[in-house]
């Protein structure tokens, strides 16, 4: 297949923050490749730079064979964006914010109201089209925030974290329709700090930390990386945490991993029936009581763990760092 997105060697610092320390990835037209990783890995900044919004320090990134940097008219003429927060205005309609979008686009005032009303339809907001968008739910703002990205047919969708802020149920929609848009030709290239999103809509995942592409596959590649399943033990008193887990050393593959905020155990392991004999025969002989046990296949912060050493929600404080620091360089 043919790449339609090229990303080869990109660089990108804000002072002393690395943001990207060069990074390559490919994706082929015609699917949907997810951009995994924890905040402030580096995911939004390659995805800003990927839309013209942002030059690299460093390396060559082409959109459809145009040149981000050199030909950054042609690549916005083949793009559509969703970032992280809604990008609307709540003082028009629905209709109106796409409509407006359009017209951005250099598309004719009637081509620009057709097209509002495909997506309208298109996103299940056609019978909310002519209310304001301070009326809307968090979920029709999204809606219509991607909406906003199809307006001009794109050729190329990049979603930041498209699901940000949505319900359950908003979310499979959600999923759902970008399934639709590929197998009519879309490409897309999304990011994610959820294993199941890159499950459920990505052919080929890049896993990216701290402004590297550390490993890249198949969703059910990278699982393998992990192998086995996950232990999770619940202790019913907190007090009894650390002896649970000094009791589960040696269960798996790995040392247990303690996360005392909920007073939870966790353990990678190779054999999960058998590990879990093990585990209950410890904890009954040190008598720990358990709240609850089971196995469970690996999430991203096993993958995460297996991978880098650390998990998701350890760089929250780099993503603010990151962000700063691109706000004083401006």
């Amino acid at each position: 297949m043919t790449a339609i997105v090229e990303v080869e060697g990109i660089t990108k610092s804000f002072g002393d923050t690395t943001a990207l320390g060069g990074v390559d990835l490919h994706v082929d037209e015609g699917s949907v490749l997810a951009l995994l990783g924890p905040n402030g890995a580096g995911k939004t900044t390659l995805v800003r730079i990927l839309s013209t919004l942002l030059a690299p320090d460093g390396g060559v990134a082409r959109v459809a064979g145009f040149d981000v940097v050199k030909e950054e008219v042609a690549v916005r003429r083949c793009i559509g964006t969703a970032g992280q927060f809604a990008a609307v205005d709540e003082t028009l309609t629905g209709r109106e914010n796409l409509e407006m979008v359009g017209r951005l686009s250099r598309l004719s005032k009637r081509d620009a109201a057709t097209r509002a009303q495909e997506v309208l339809e298109r996103v299940s907001l056609a019978d909310a089209a002519d209310r304001q968008l301070k009326t809307y739910s968090g979920g029709m703002r999204r809606r219509i925030d991607l909406g906003a990205g199809l307006v001009a047919r794109p050729r190329v969708l990049l979603l930041d974290e498209p699901t940000t802020g949505l319900d359950p149920a908003n979310r499979l929609d959600l999923w759902e329709y970008l399934r639709d848009l590929v197998n009519e030709g879309a490409t897309v290239l999304l990011t994610t700090q959820y294993l199941e999103e890159a499950d459920q809509l990505a052919r080929d995942v890049v896993v990216i930390d701290h402004g590297l592409a550390i490993a890249e596959g198949t969703p059910t590649e990278l699982k393998q990386r992990f192998a086995g399943d996950v232990l999770d033990v619940t202790v019913a008193s907190l007090a009894d945490l650390d002896r649970a887990a000094a009791a589960l050393e040696g269960v798996g593959s790995e040392a247990p991993r303690i996360e005392r905020g909920v007073g939870k155990v966790s353990v990678p392991v190779a054999n999960g029936v058998d590990a879990l004999v093990d585990a209950v025969r410890r904890l009954d002989e040190i008598q720990v009581t358990v709240a609850d046990l089971g196995l469970r296949r690996p999430s991203l912060d096993d993958v995460f763990l297996a991978l880098t050493g650390h998990t998701t929600v350890e760089d929250d404080d780099k993503e603010s760092e990151s962000r700063d620091a691109e706000e004083a360089s401006r």
